[in-house]
């Protein structure tokens, strides 16, 4: 979502209010992954008594996300924001959430942390 959020930026979610609006930026995930997305809504359908939909495109991408959501759900053209919607970004912390992406790029380094952790733990007994 850059220029809006870089890789690393920690995002506050809000996802108590029931309307979204178009401009908005959410985070929703799309089915049968276990990546959020974080995207802009360009388009929104139904509400009130309806079930709300709404489409969505990502800043730098020249199209919208209707492949992304039919690539594990055929025939999907919109977000159910009840079912696919994890919230509306509220604000953000820039450069705080590197230390989850270098130990999801790095597996292997929370391993070694966490070792000396305990290292550190059963020296400081002695």
């Amino acid at each position: 979502m850059e220029p809006a959020f870089r890789r690393g930026d920690l995002l506050l979610l809000w996802n108590r209010g029931m309307d979204t609006h178009v401009g908005e930026i959410v985070v929703f995930n799309v089915r049968g992954e276990d990546i959020p997305v974080v995207h802009r809504v360009i388009q929104r359908f139904g509400g009130g008594s309806e079930p709300l939909q709404l489409l969505t495109k990502g800043d730098n991408n020249p199209v919208d996300d209707t492949e992304i959501y039919a690539r594990n759900a055929p025939g999907q053209a919109y977000l159910d924001k009840e079912r696919d919607v994890v919230g509306s970004v509220a604000g953000t912390i820039p450069c705080v959430g590197y230390v989850t992406v270098i130990f999801g790029d790095y597996p292997w380094l929370k391993a070694v942390l966490f070792g000396l952790l305990g290292l550190s733990v059963v020296m400081q007994k002695n």
